[in-house]
């Protein structure tokens, strides 16, 4: 798969731009301020629907203008054009695909498969539980949609769950807790589902990380992953073990108004020579765990849905030792469409870059290529 080209009307800095690209290495070169990755924001905008950036998505749009549209041309064996419209006005977001209205993002989601690496992944590794579940659901998702409808599910059991316990906290009858009952049966169930796709993703995913982990770093480390579930839960029988638990919990619950059991709390525990990432790891060794994340995600993503994801990485190698950044830039070349983020190409003598690359210079609203 790959994006062609893209056109951008009051989107961020940009008034009205078309860029072209390349099959394979685009570098988007430019000082700061001058839309690098809001180009890169807009593709994954068109793969996602959505921000990686932005609030909402009115802070997107132009300052002074009142909406913004992105246009992409995806090409596989067939052809795509993606567009997305938002104005302030209605406040609103429209999605078409080739010039059909999209009304749910859950059906884009892994049509265009898209890798995203930033500074902002240090939260991966070094924040909190949270943050790794999300990136395992953006994993799994964008390779499931099985996984992404069960994980809606259960965000809306939560929420409806949630609700119910405030109005306990504040008097409980029997139709309420037969309404509890009711919830709690539809948590286990959902809750039950995510965790087993968690725990067979990770047996599979871990192969990818050992993988790319010895692309970057040979035989020097050894990382590993381990998924904290149901408070350390180690029972085969997954649905037994959730049920017991929020038995055990019901009273506190109730008293706290929260959900306290369930994937919504789990977390994965990082490893690097078996000690935790997070409490013994260098700041090294967790910016190259972060890279080596997003590249066995780019491969687990590949072999899953037969799609080449769109890798997008920006303003990475600033961060990075020039022993680490050489050996990421080599790995590129096994990559895919891949567009990487620079303020100065000429800093970074290790990158290459081939006649079928592409050098696109952004600066005071003018575009090139080189």
């Amino acid at each position: 798969m790959v994006l062609t080209s893209i056109k951008l009307k009051n989107f961020r800095i940009h008034s009205d731009i078309e860029l072209e690209f390349s099959g394979n290495l685009n570098y988007i070169v430019g000082n700061n301020g001058q839309g690098k990755t809001s180009v890169l924001e807009s593709i994954y905008y068109l793969c996602t629907t959505k921000s990686f950036g932005a609030k909402s998505d009115g802070e997107v749009v132009k300052f002074g203008d009142n909406n913004f549209e992105i246009n992409g041309y995806f090409s596989d064996l067939t052809s795509d054009k993606v567009r997305v419209t938002y104005d302030i006005s209605e406040s609103r977001k429209y999605y078409y695909l080739n010039e059909k209205q999209v009304n749910k993002s859950s059906e884009i989601v892994g049509r265009f498969p898209v890798v995203l690496l930033t500074p902002a992944d240090h939260a991966i590794t070094q924040g909190t539980p949270g943050e790794r579940r999300k990136f395992v659901d953006s994993v799994i998702s964008q390779g499931s949609s099985t996984y992404l409808k069960n994980l809606l599910d259960y965000n809306r059991t939560l929420k409806h769950r949630s609700s119910l316990l405030n109005k306990m906290k504040e008097g409980r009858n029997s139709s309420m807790t037969d309404e509890l009952d009711s919830w709690t049966n539809r948590l286990v169930e959902s809750g039950t589902g995510l965790i087993e796709h968690r725990v067979s993703f990770i047996k599979n995913f871990i192969g990818y990380i050992s993988e790319s982990y010895k692309k970057i770093m040979s035989d020097e480390e050894k990382p590993g992953i381990e998924y904290f579930y149901l408070n350390g839960a180690k029972q085969e029988n997954i649905t037994k073990q959730f049920t017991e638990i929020l038995r055990e919990k019901r009273e506190e619950e109730l008293k706290r108004a929260a959900n306290l059991v369930g994937p919504h709390r789990d977390d994965f525990i990082f490893y690097i020579n078996d000690k935790n990432l997070r409490t013994f790891g260098s700041q090294g060794q967790h910016k190259t765990f972060q890279t080596v994340l997003r590249f066995a995600e780019f491969f687990y993503l590949k072999d899953i849905t037969g799609k080449t994801p769109i890798f997008l990485l920006d303003d990475v190698f600033g961060e990075l030792d020039a022993s680490r950044a050489h050996k990421i830039s080599d790995y590129l070349k096994d990559v895919g469409q891949t567009f990487v983020t620079l303020t100065d190409f000429g800093n970074f003598k290790f990158l290459k870059k081939d006649n079928d690359d592409r050098l696109i210079k952004l600066g005071n609203g003018v575009l090139s290529y080189a």
